[in-house]
């Protein structure tokens, strides 16, 4: 180990110029070729201590033919030693590195080393468990062959440095399990371990031998002087080849190895998984003093055991170890598919095998059938030489299990059976269908029934089942047609009576029962039970429709969509719970009102108006009332009323004001939220008005607002209720303001109405009454100041022409008017149908007295309408004449300021008046207080919709008839679809002037 003359540095620059090696090696007398070397690793320096792979090329075994002696030469790591003897390369997958030691370059090195040159690793360097890994070449011999090398392990303290162990790695496989290791302190020497390694070409392997850390981390790991010798190991034993084994799945394996050496020198026989797992031996038999036998059983081996395996013999002085053998696990066959079934009978059946894909291994060399009963302890195997085959002498409806076996070769090759194929011997058919069929309990809801019991005799098969069927007729929702209901259920096996649950009540239910087996199907003849009535259900609550007036709601529902019976009666129910007139009792009595079946409507009248009605509705059955249907109506509120018979005479009267009599209204469903004193300018425009339905007033007008937009009338006050709690007077136009309206003085000169209006508001419904309490009259002088006022810019440049004229006429009109009275005789109205007959014979002079009519109608007219535009006195004048003149009436004269006296007298005959002065003579008929007709007049719009114009050619004759009809459209009576109109006939007479109105 000693006398080398390079350097560690020499041995590193070689290394780096060093570009071809050439290595030889005794190998069958053949000398290799020159190869690339590998790249070096980087010189480590650490304690002065460097590993140089580079210049370690491999080593060199010579053999002399002419000689008998043999010498071995190897990696010694002398300086002086050849560096292409050693080819080493630290691992690549450990923690450190070894180093490189030499006594010489460490002159204060620890007297615990030994002197020389060798590869270290200082424990106490490195942490436990640490691992350094020195790779030897790869090698591949054709003959018998021994590694050696020299190790060294030592602590002062007697202490174990580590573990030195040492590993076979065959065909760059895993590394597996260390085929030979020792640890402890061996002493401050030299200790040699051989490795009789029996792997040859084409195989190669390559040891690798590693040094592990203790725990302790104290003391020195050492290697040297590894040697390939080119003969025997003398300390350990070689084994012969091992050869591969085939072996079904479930089986027990054996491995023998040969060796060949002296047995005592190992100590432990193991057999070894490529993948590092490792058996003990079984046995150890010696055929001949230097060879041995040794058995590895393993025992079921199954899939998962197939590997490469080896046999490793392990002592302190070294290992055998032998070449890798495979394990080859075949699995026995089984059929992936159950057979198939072909066809069947009650007695046999015939499958196919169905083989052609299968799990396991091959070949197949015999393929079998086993078979049994379902519930049958016993089986039969029968071999089986074709592709389909025929099972005899079965049990009918009976189940079998079938399977095939499949066999290869080898012991226990005879595979698992495949999956079975379950089928059953076809049954006969029932021999008739099940009798019996009785009720034992009727109820609303269930039927239960009762049959005779089964027997095989009557099922023929032991696989049969039962099923009772039923049927229902149903009503359609909404009334719709009737739907059918129809299930089967399936009867528990052996099972003789079965119970019918949520059925609909009074249905008739059809049954019937079915046998049936695989074989065909027996059904009996259909038998009708009828379940009992029940409560009927509920009303829909959508059903229920109503219609509510101020006292009155309508209820209209439907029969319940359950009815469970026949419907004996209804019942109503109501109470008022809710009202916004505090004078009402809440809540109120609960009435109730029955109903026949075939009514479902009710008209509740008598009702407070504003109230709300809990109303419910059930119907009944002989079982009882059903579910209650709730519902909550409201009526609707009704307009206040007044307290007034006729229109009350004014308290007092002044130019300006009139002072009324205003009485509380009482509220309808609601209180009075407000009352309004209304006051409306009377014109000759407000004649069309009066003759129309009094209207009230909804739109609050301020004086100043109706004066802008040109309306006449106006809110002279708003008064709150509380204000009125009884009877008091009020003053229109007492220039005070009552909650933001002016309560303006009148103007004399004008003429007034004055109403008494109250308005209820309850959720957004609002009601209004109104009534007329006074009239006041415009007084004559401020009356034809203002008319001369008025018409004085226009008539100013003519009045003293007019005024001459003016004189002649009301002459001439006064004394036609005296002739018309003194020759006009009361009219017979008993003759008027006689008159009417004789002018329908002379047609053309009705058409010449139509057109004189007229010409005498459009002359009255202008002589009026002169009379009215021209000076205020005559025009008062001739309005009194020509209302004398026309009517022929008489009438109190008017003052001034004063109450207008009645122009009329009751209980004497008047004449008949001329249509042209018929509008005049109603309006002072209307406005006379003792003629009687101004209180008919005021009640008779009270039905009268005035909301519709008059159609004037409506029902218009052509002239030649001599009348025009005319029709006013009226509100019918409740209950009375008959009164619907009015007819009005206008008559043009032969004689002209004569006009008539008559009424049918």
């Amino acid at each position: 180990m000693d006398g080398l003359q390079k350097s560690p540095g020499d041995c590193v620059e070689e290394s780096l110029t060093l570009r071809w090696a050439v290595w030889v090696k005794w190998c069958s007398g053949v000398v290799s070729v020159p190869t690339e070397p590998r790249a070096p690793r980087p010189l480590q320096e650490a304690d002065a201590i460097s590993a140089c792979t580079s210049c370690s090329r491999g080593f060199i075994t010579t053999l002399d033919p002419d000689k008998e002696s043999q010498r071995a030469a190897g990696c010694t790591f002398d300086e002086d030693s050849d560096p292409n003897l050693c080819d080493l390369t630290q691992g690549e997958e450990d923690d450190f590195d070894w180093q490189l030691f030499r006594t010489h370059n460490a002159p204060h090195a620890s007297a615990d080393l030994l002197r020389g040159s060798y590869m270290l690793v200082n424990s106490s360097q490195h942490a436990a468990g640490h691992r350094a890994q020195l790779l030897l070449q790869t090698l591949s011999e054709n003959d018998t062959h021994c590694v050696q090398f020299s190790y060294f392990l030592y602590s002062r303290d007697g202490h174990s440095p580590g573990a030195l162990r040492a590993y076979v790695r065959v065909n760059g496989g895993p590394l597996g399990s260390p085929v030979w290791n020792t640890s402890g302190s061996h002493g401050k020497q030299w200790h040699q371990v051989e490795l009789a390694v029996s792997t040859f070409w084409p195989n190669e392997y390559q040891v690798l031998i590693e040094a592990m850390v203790s725990r302790d981390g104290r003391g020195y790991i050492a290697i040297d002087d590894i040697m390939l010798l080119n003969y025997p190991c003398y300390k350990a034993p070689h084994f012969s080849r091992l050869g591969d084994e085939e072996i079904n799945a479930g089986q027990n394996a054996t491995f023998q190895c040969v060796a060949a050496g002296h047995a005592a020198e190992a100590e432990k026989f193991l057999l070894e998984r490529q993948s590092g797992e490792v058996a003990s031996v079984a046995s150890v038999r010696h055929l001949s003093h230097r060879r041995f036998l040794a058995s590895f059983l393993l025992d079921a081996v199954q899939r998962s055991y197939q590997d490469l395996y080896r046999c490793v013999t392990q002592s302190p002085r070294g290992s055998g170890v032998s070449n890798y053998a495979e394990l080859v696990v075949k699995v026995p066959p089984s059929p992936i598919a159950p057979p198939q079934l072909l066809r069947g009978g009650s007695t046999y059946l015939i499958i196919q095998l169905n083989t052609n894909s299968i799990l396991g291994d091959g070949p197949i060399i015999r393929k079998e059938i086993e078979y049994r009963a379902s519930q049958s302890p016993w089986s039969e195997i029968h071999g089986v030489n074709m592709v389909t085959y025929k099972l005899w002498h079965l049990d009918p409806d009976t189940e079998y299990h079938i399977s095939v076996l499949l066999t290869r070769p080898g012991e226990g090759g005879t595979g698992p059976p495949g999956p079975p194929l379950i089928s059953r011997t076809k049954c006969a058919e029932p021999m008739r269908a099940l009798r019996g069929l009785t009720a034992t309990d009727l109820q609303a809801r269930q039927l239960s029934l009762q049959w005779e019991s089964l027997a095989f005799n009557l099922t023929r098969c032991h696989t049969y089942s039962v099923s009772l069927c039923f049927r229902y007729a149903t009503a359609g929702g909404g009334g719709g047609h009737n739907t059918t209901v129809r299930e089967c259920l399936a009867v528990e096996h052996n099972a003789s009576r079965f119970t019918l649950r949520d059925l609909p009540p009074y249905h008739a239910v059809h049954v019937r029962l079915a046998l049936s087996n695989p074989e065909g199907k027996r059904e009996g003849r259909e038998v009708a039970f009828q379940t009992e009535e029940d409560i009927p259900g509920g009303i829909a609550p959508e059903s229920l429709t109503f219609s509510p007036l101020d006292d009155m709601i309508f209820l209209k529902w439907e029969e319940p969509v359950e009815p469970n019976g026949l419907i004996t009666q209804y019942e109503i129910s109501y109470q008022s719970i809710e009202s916004s007139d505090p004078g009402i009792n809440i809540p109120g009595p609960r009435r109730t009102v029955s109903k026949l079946r075939n009514e479902t409507y009710h008209m509740f009248s008598n009702l407070h108006p504003g109230t709300t009605y809990l109303i419910s509705v059930r119907a009944r059955t002989t079982k009882g009332f059903g579910q209650t249907a709730l519902t909550e109506i409201t009526t609707n509120i009704s307009a206040p009323t007044f307290d007034y018979g006729d229109m009350p005479s004014p308290l007092s009267e002044t130019e300006s004001t009139i002072t009324v009599l205003l009485r509380p209204a009482q509220g309808r469903g609601a209180p009075v939220s407000t009352y309004q004193v209304v006051v409306e300018e009377e014109s000759v425009k407000k004649v069309k008005r009066e003759l129309r339905l009094q209207e009230c007033f909804p739109l609050p007008m301020s004086h100043a607002e109706a004066q802008a937009r040109g309306t006449p009338h106006y809110y002279s006050a708003e008064l709150p209720p509380s204000s009125l709690p009884e009877a008091s007077p009020f003053t229109v136009g007492d220039n005070h303001t009552y909650n933001g309206y002016w309560n303006t003085p009148l103007d004399p000169r004008k003429s007034y109405l004055v109403y008494f209006q109250a308005m209820s508001n309850f959720r957004g419904e609002t009601r209004i009454n109104c009534i007329r309490i006074a009239r006041k009259a415009a007084c004559k002088d401020h009356r034809r100041a203002l008319e001369v006022t008025q018409r004085s810019e226009e008539m100013g440049l003519i009045l003293g022409v007019c005024a001459g004229g003016l004189v002649v006429l009301i002459l001439l009109l006064g004394a036609v008017i005296i002739v018309i009275k003194k020759g006009r005789k009361p009219v017979n109205l008993n003759k008027t149908p006689i008159t009417y007959r004789q002018e329908k014979g002379h047609l053309g002079s009705m058409e010449r007295s139509f057109t004189d009519q007229s010409t005498l109608q459009e002359d009255e007219r202008m002589a009026l309408s002169f009379m009215d535009t021209h000076t205020c006195g005559a025009r008062s004048e001739a309005r009194s004449s020509v209302n004398e003149s026309s009517s022929l009436l008489g009438g109190s004269p008017r003052h001034q300021c004063s109450r207008k006296g009645s122009p009329y007298h009751t209980g004497q005959l008047h004449p008949a008046v001329r249509v042209a002065d018929l509008l005049q003579h109603i309006n002072q008929m209307k406005t006379a207080e003792g003629y009687g007709f101004k209180q008919e007049y005021e009640s008779f719009f009270d039905g009268w919709d005035c909301t519709k114009k008059k159609d004037k050619t409506k029902g218009r004759q052509d002239t030649f008839t001599g009348y025009d009809r005319h029709r006013v459209k009226l509100h019918p009576l409740l209950g009375d679809p008959n009164s619907d109109y009015i007819n009005a006939n206008y008559i043009d007479g032969y004689h002209r002037s004569n006009h008539f109105i008559a009424t049918q």
